[in-house]
């Protein structure tokens, strides 16, 4: 699915690891990715999340999308900052499921995302 995801891949981000309803992706924050304050833009962050918490509730097979999601920036990252984030399904229930991400710098926490997924149907060739 990654491989397919433009808006991704032209961030830069690198699926690290995956299986069965985890993923772990990387982003290094840019230039561009700053905001007026010099540090990473949420968007950018949100997306790096997303982006995981996608890989891991799309490892079972059939086509899965974000019914919705929240984040909480807990510290700010700036430019040169290498990202990994962390999804991991929490629950499955019928065609919905709730995954949390948590992205880091490092040790460090940089954001805590929390998305909720719904199973659209079969994955298409």
């Amino acid at each position: 699915m990654l491989d397919d995801d433009l808006a991704s891949r032209s961030l830069g981000m690198t699926l690290v690891d995956a299986g069965e309803g985890f993923a772990v992706v990387r982003m290094t924050i840019t230039e561009t990715m700053v905001n007026g304050h010099d540090i990473a833009h949420g968007g950018y962050v949100f997306l790096l999340a997303d982006t995981a918490f996608a890989c891991a509730c799309n490892s079972h097979g059939p086509v899965t999308v974000a019914a919705g999601a929240d984040i909480t920036f807990v510290a700010a990252a700036r430019r040169g900052d290498v990202l990994q984030a962390r999804a991991e399904e929490r629950i499955v229930f019928g065609r919905s499921g709730i995954c949390d991400v948590t992205v880091r710098r490092g040790e460090d926490v940089i954001a805590e995302f929390r998305g909720r997924s719904r199973t659209i149907g079969p994955r298409t060739p």
